[in-house]
């Protein structure tokens, strides 16, 4: 039985200091037993002496400094784990929340995971497909990488979330293929869109959800990706399978983050985030990966919002410099209702070259990517030159590059959150729009795939 202490000394916000106390760790988890027999969870943030500082789970109202009981656990935060967790949804700290059964663990595993070992990795490089013509054709996902979501606030990076946590899949039938979703400080509404999306396409069934709602305790926020990790290390190097792990929206994670280095006063860094925000960062994306010797792998997409569009802001700044590219989402895109509003030119997957070509998708991919690439950017340009010297002031190539950049935005970028397009079709449709630009403008792609595909 653990021993019990009544030496609460005092109670400030989320923080709560407890005297006297022999043998209790960092990080160890409590509990608070009030007057009315209630039990509140807390962790331990700090040991000073026989001091210790604990952070508390639930509010701290109600919470009478004489007559409550701590009990330290002599444990850290862990999590139950097995495959029945597939086709569940979870609140923040594992417990499940809807409304079936407990999970009977096959093993309890610490949430505190360790980032991978460097030398301990294989070298992403499988295609995975998410049945969207913007990452698949143009900043491909791979097997083991960790693709961002770079988004700002009212675009509609819910749907695109969930339209990847549905679609996605890899192309070898023999693998086994699983999505971890971890949602953050989203509305209840939100919550349940995920829910509902889920449940109706039948994706929930090989979906486990964690759900932290906006109201619910920070401390419960910056738990809840790691519980994320921790299922999804289990069932990819346990079980064997190949683990998509979505978090949305990694600045509400930040901003807990700095709600509780604030309480704790410690020295503030960039706009007011702690100073180890960078490494704490780095712990939860660099769980993600190949592990040699182990047949599953964690493929990371980590959603987050940039406070008013600034990509440099620290949020995004360190997280694009952990990670092996960024997929941003753009206003302007979005204003002329292009879905999912993907800015492809910006976007960058320092993965993809690893994923494409013969036998991984198609022989032409890396060529047509290129060329895709090169002929909006030209357009694009042609249609910024239109606005300065009217259509007329432009030759007839220029006027091409203009319609091409017009029809690429419309039918390549823009499908819509419903539709699932194989990378064969991605393909196709991108040969169908070189089609509106003569042969002779082709130049990054080889003359045998031209004569095979034009």
């Amino acid at each position: 039985m653990p021993k019990e202490y009544r030496t609460v000394q005092e109670v400030a916000g989320p923080l709560m200091l407890v005297r006297q106390v022999e043998g209790v760790k960092y990080d160890e988890l409590g509990e608070i037993e009030l007057e009315n027999g209630e039990t509140r969870r807390c962790r331990v943030l700090e040991i000073d002496g026989t001091n210790a500082l604990v952070q508390l789970f639930e509010s701290s109202t109600g919470i009478n400094l004489s007559n409550s009981r701590v009990r330290f656990l002599g444990r850290q935060m862990e999590l139950a784990v097995s495959e029945d967790m597939l086709g569940r949804v979870f609140d923040g700290l594992g417990r499940p929340i809807d409304n079936g059964p407990e999970i009977i663990p096959e093993k309890r595993v610490d949430v505190n995971g360790r980032p991978m070992n460097p030398a301990a990795r294989n070298y992403p490089e499988e295609f995975i497909q998410t049945g969207i013509s913007a990452i698949d054709g143009l900043n491909t996902l791979v097997r083991g990488q960790k693709l961002p979501i770079f988004s700002g606030s009212g675009l509609p990076h819910a749907r695109l979330a969930a339209q990847i946590a549905r679609q996605s899949k890899v192309l070898d039938d023999n693998e086994q293929f699983a999505v971890v979703f971890a949602a953050m400080g989203i509305t209840f509404e939100e919550s349940n869109y995920f829910i509902e999306s889920f449940r109706t396409t039948g994706a929930l069934d090989r979906t486990v959800m964690f759900s932290n709602l906006a109201d619910d305790p920070p401390i419960e926020r910056i738990a809840t990706p790691k519980m994320a990790l921790t299922a999804a290390e289990y069932l990819a190097f346990n079980k064997g399978m190949h683990v998509l792990v979505i978090l949305t929206d990694i600045t509400n994670y930040a901003d807990a983050l700095r709600e509780v280095s604030a309480a704790r006063k410690e020295v503030p860094g960039r706009r007011g985030y702690p100073g180890y925000m960078y490494t704490d960062l780095a712990s939860i994306y660099e769980r993600a990966g190949r592990q040699k010797g182990k047949k599953g792998s964690i493929t990371l997409i980590p959603i987050l919002t940039m406070p008013e569009d600034d990509k440099t802001h620290p949020v995004p700044d360190l997280t694009g410099y952990i990670t092996e590219g960024q997929i941003i989402l753009s206003r302007e895109l979005h204003r002329k209702s292009v879905s999912p509003p993907i800015d492809v030119l910006p976007s960058l997957s320092r993965l993809k070259d690893k994923g494409i070509g013969q036998g991984k998708t198609r022989e032409d991919h890396s060529n047509t990517m290129n060329q895709l690439f090169s002929a909006y950017a030209r357009g694009k340009d042609a249609k910024e030159l239109m606005i300065i010297l009217g259509e007329a002031a432009l030759t007839e190539i220029d006027r091409l590059y203009a319609r091409f950049a017009d029809e690429f935005e419309q039918r390549y970028v823009s499908q819509g959150f419903e539709r699932n397009r194989m990378v064969g079709e991605t393909l196709d449709l991108g040969w169908e729009l070189l089609r509106l630009l003569p042969r002779s403008e082709l130049k990054r792609i080889s003359d045998e795939l031209l004569d095979k595909y034009y």
